[in-house]
């Protein structure tokens, strides 16, 4: 009775380069995205940097619906203008509950840092069917993430 060795038997499926390189720049982006949550959490619960809104004063707020928080928080503790929405917490990163944003913003651009890395790849070697794809999905990301498309109705 002889035995197969299961390499024999299984046959590994071949990967582009531009699917390594994907991967690559994903995971970079992920540990990155993640350690900056990590830090900038720490940052946050342990006070070393202001929030906006002191931790202790946040189960006041829970009850209220999103526009209600936004405006009472506004008015008593940001003094902006206008309530902060969409990309204007920039204006606040330097607030510990806000610079939380910077890693979440790094994770949700990952895909998009992908795509771009994969591009000069896909060109070279004359695939214009997915590198129309691949560019023309950075194109969407990047409109859909400066926040010109307003749906919802809010």
């Amino acid at each position: 009775m002889g035995t197969i060795a299961l390499t024999d038997a299984v046959t590994r499926p071949r990967v582009d380069d531009e699917q390594l390189l994907y991967a690559s720049i994903l995971e970079v982006g992920v540990y990155v995205g993640l350690a900056i949550l990590l830090v900038t959490f720490a940052l946050y619960g342990s006070g070393a940097i202001a929030p906006s809104i002191p931790l202790h004063e946040l189960p006041n707020y829970w009850g209220l619906s999103v526009h209600e928080y936004l405006e009472t928080t506004n008015g008593l503790y940001l003094h902006h203008e206008h309530v902060i929405t969409g990309w204007q917490w920039i204006s606040v990163a330097n607030k510990s509950d806000y610079l939380n944003y910077v890693g979440i913003v790094l994770l949700a651009g990952v895909t998009a840092v992908c795509f771009l890395g994969i591009l000069p790849t896909l060109i070279r070697k004359h695939d214009r069917v997915y590198a129309t794809m691949v560019a023309f999905e950075v194109i969407v990301l990047a409109f859909a993430a400066s926040g010109l498309l307003a749906v919802g109705g809010h």
